[in-house]
């Protein structure tokens, strides 16, 4: 795990816990990495809330950034149109923050 992945991670979810706020839902905690060996992410819920636990290791950021969105609607019970709505502003949320422009050549396709 590099040390800068572990600040934006830091960040990033210090910043989706405030927006989760802000659209009324329940913000989870966030944690690095996931107890069970071998996945990529665990959500795990609580009475008023909830854990995302995501991997960094050899992993795209942009991937990490997904897991830990994907955690906010998991831990919040979100069902279509709203999980969409919600996904799109944290996304967008990430990409106003600088989040996303740290990414360099990882969201690249080959």
């Amino acid at each position: 795990m590099k040390v800068g992945n572990t600040t934006e991670f830091a960040a990033a979810a210090r910043l989706l816990a405030s927006e989760a706020l802000r659209y009324g839902l329940v913000a989870p905690g966030f944690r690095s990495p996931p107890r069970i060996l071998g996945v990529d992410r665990t959500v795990r819920r609580r009475d008023g809330g909830g854990v995302v636990a995501v991997s960094l290791r050899d992993r795209p950021f942009v991937a990490v950034l997904g897991d830990m969105i994907e955690g906010v609607i998991v831990v919040n019970s979100l069902q279509a149109p709203e999980a969409d709505r919600v996904r799109t502003a944290l996304w967008a949320m990430l990409g106003m923050h600088g989040q996303l422009e740290s990414l360099g050549d990882q969201t690249r396709v080959a």
